[in-house]
This record gives structure tokens, sequence and C-alpha cells, in this order.
């Protein structure tokens, strides 16, 4: 654990000492496109946050290498040379995507190859665990179709929710947190070595969010552009893949009491289909309604609206900072939540927590549409806003009244400060009309 920590240390140290040089070369060069009709931000602001994170994801790898029981990793398994050239190529679209805005078919071909590349480096689904029956094993043709369809998916999920400042870093990091769990569970908890490479990357993506976060929340000094948002998750679905495709169920029969035992244990990870799908549901829920929505009203599936899922928060009269913290508890909640099932899938007490949290996250989506009644003896301890109308009118007014009016001053012409900075001096009726030189 301490080498885990190390590196994500590292990660986070390179990351955000990046990004500020990275703001700088951004605003130089121009990435800084102009406010569109979806944007929630007022002016103008730098992307290429995503050099910044591909440069802690660099430093992170480099660090693990040298560390020795970190080593094996690099020595047993291409999965973190496979990571590295898909997330290199995605990375180089992002940035020119984030300068020169490319077309969408442009980018999706590029993370189909990005995806293709992993694959042909054995970073791919060999089979899927079906819960009750066993592992079903996957031809490679199939196995690379899926693995590039997941690559793609979440993607594009992590992409679509990156609309408000700090959002997308916030639930990736979360989700990356949860996955870490679970992974390090399965490779200390159940000695399997092949869980390595799917913990090492959790790490390092929760180390470049973390990095990235502090210029990035509200509000935000830069942007991770197509370039961050692609990469961070490009990572988190080549950590689902590792851990999915790549991890026997038949290893954990022999401590869950049988194949179909252990695959029911894995159940709550491979709901519907594989990790991703529920680690960053919100997002892939945002996805899904995203492209009904653009598909019914005749749309393309790719085109820009302000109809995803934070800006129907903001909408709902939730401030920029409580919508991004909705998201972040949405988040958290179905994340831990599949985590704590999978680790203890009959107790009951798991499911009330669960249900109760989704209780209070229910009411904190409603706030803005409840009226808080403050109890009388406690109005004057409260804001205005939170005061009965009428106690709330007669506190302005006492107020009012308790203030002193300023005497007045008079107003003498050619003083500095008379009607800003109009008032220069006195006029004439009659405008000057002789030309500039001549004596008449």
């Amino acid at each position: 654990m301490r080498e885990y920590l190390l590196t994500l240390c590292v990660t986070v140290a390179v990351t955000y000492l990046l990004t500020g040089p990275v703001r700088k070369f951004a605003i130089a060069v121009g990435a800084m496109p102009e406010i569109r009709a979806r944007d929630v931000h007022r002016e103008p602001t730098p992307r290429l946050g995503g050099i910044a994170m591909f440069g802690g994801l660099c430093a992170g790898l480099l660090v693990a290498d040298h560390l020795q029981n970190l080593n094996g990793v690099f020595e047993l398994s291409n999965e973190p040379r496979a990571l590295l050239s898909g997330a290199a190529l995605i990375w180089l679209v992002g940035v020119l995507d984030d300068k020169f805005e490319l077309d969408a078919l442009i980018k999706l071909g590029a993370q189909m190859i990005s995806a293709g590349v992993m694959c042909m480096q054995g970073l791919t689904i060999l089979w899927i665990p079906v819960p009750w029956i066993g592992t079903v094993a996957l031809t490679p043709w199939q196995g690379n179709l899926l693995t590039v369809a997941l690559v793609v998916i979440t993607i594009n999920a992590v992409n679509f929710v990156d609309g408000l400042d700090g959002l997308a870093a916030g639930m990736v990091c979360i989700a990356a947190c949860a996955f870490f769990l679970y992974a390090y569970r399965i490779w200390f908890g159940y000695g399997i070595e092949a869980a390595a490479p799917a913990t090492l990357f959790a790490a390092i993506l929760m180390g470049m969010c973390l990095g990235f976060l502090p210029h990035n929340m509200h509000p935000a000094r830069i942007f991770m552009g197509d370039s961050g948002s692609m990469l961070i998750g490009l990572v988190l679905a080549a950590a689902a893949i590792s851990i999915s495709g790549q991890v026997d169920p038949d290893a954990m029969a022999l401590f869950a009491g049988g194949e179909r035992n252990a695959t029911k244990a894995m159940l709550p990870v491979f709901i519907p289909l594989i990790l991703p799908l529920t680690i960053i549901a919100i997002p892939m829920a945002d996805l899904v309604l995203a492209v009904v929505r653009r598909t019914w009203n005749g749309q393309s599936p790719f085109a820009a609206d302000r109809g995803h899922l934070h800006h129907r928060l903001l909408e709902l009269g939730h401030s920029h900072s409580r919508a991004v913290l909705i998201m972040y508890f949405w988040s958290g909640l179905i994340a831990f939540g599949v985590v704590a099932y999978s680790v203890h899938s009959t107790s009951m007490w798991i499911v009330l927590a669960i249900a109760a949290l989704s209780a209070l996250g229910l009411l904190l989506l409603l706030l803005p549409r409840f009226s808080p009644r403050t109890p009388s003896w406690a109005e004057r301890l409260v804001p205005p806003r939170y005061r009965h109308a009428e106690r709330a009118a007669e506190a302005a007014v006492r107020d009012a009244s308790a203030v002193e009016p300023e005497p007045a001053r008079p107003i003498v012409a050619g003083v500095s400060g008379v009607n800003g900075a109009t008032a220069v001096g006195p006029r004439s009726r009659f405008p000057d009309r002789r030309k500039a030189g001549s004596s008449r």
C-alpha cells in the first residue's frame, strides 16, 4: 500500500505543478474558444488541461516501474505499455481538438483506433462471468469488439459529463477510488496477480484527477478539454477491461467455494455487463439520455445542447457548486455502494444504508423547491432570505431607519467623481467649432 501511496502522491504533484505552465501555454497559443450557447461559464477559459494530466500519467507509470513491488506489473504484463500507447494517441487527438475543434467523427475514429491499439498489445476482454452459469469464453473478434465498444462508451460518457467546473475530474476520481478498493481487495485479498495492473491504473487515475482539481474547481482557471476528458475516460476503461477480462473467476472459486459462487460473488461488479457501467452509472445515464433526446428531436447524437443532467440541476435552482456536489454524492453512492455490496452481498444493513442515502439524495435534488421556514426565535441568526416575508420586510425597514443618512454634499462642477468619468469640468452651451490652430 505504501508504494501505491507514493505513486499516487507523485502523480498528484506532477499534475498539479504542470497545470500552471500549461495554462499559460494554452493562453499563448490561443486555446481559449469563444463562449458557446451551451456553456455555463461567462469568461473565455483556457483548455489543454489534459497535457498536465498526461504528464501525471507518465510520471506515475515511471515511478511505479522503479518500485520493487510494482515493478513486477511491467515485467509480467504488457498492459501498462498498452495503456500508455492508447493514451498517447487519444491525448494527441484531444490536444488537436482543443486547439482546432476537430469533427466529431474524427474523434470517434481516434477513440476506436486507440482501443484497437490496446487490443493489439493484449489489453482486451477474454471472458465474461455470467451469474449462476459460469465463465463464458470469447473469441478474439468478440473480445476485441466488446473492448472497443466499452472504451468508446466510457470515453464519451466522461466527455458528456464534463460540463461544470470540477465535475468530470471529481466524478472520475470517486469512481477510481471505489475501483481501487475493489481491485486491491482482489489482488491482496485473493492473491490474484492479474488484478495488479488494474489496481495501479486506478491509483494513477486518482492522482491525475486530484492534481488537476484545485485548478478546475469553480471558478475554474483552466479546463481539461477533450485532451483530458478522453484521456481519463480511456484510463478508467482500461482499468475495467484489465480486471474484467484478465481475472479468471476460476481463480476466485478457491476462495468462494465453487465457480458459480465465485461468479455470484462478482455479480455486483458485472451489472449490467461490466464494471464501468456501474461505477460511472451517472455519466452513462447522461450519455443514454442525451442520445435518445437528440435522436428524438431529429438531431445528431453528437450535437451539443443544454439538456445534460448538470444543466437540469441548474435549471432547478441549484447553484454551480451545489450541482457539482450533488453529482459527486450520487456518483459516490453508486460506486461505493456497489463495492460494499460486492464485499458483503448478504448484509441487509448495506441495502438499508444505500436506500436511506438515496432518499437523502432525492431530498437534496428537490431542495430548491422547498422554502425553509425558520422559527421566530432563530430568525435573527439566519440570513434574511430564510426569514418570513413579513418579518424580513420589517427587519429591512428597521435596518434602514437605524442608518443615519449622510448629509448632502454640494455638487461642484469640474470635480472628479461627479457623475462618473463624464463630469470633467464645466462645458459651454455651444461647442467650439473652430479648427485646431486657428486664431479665431
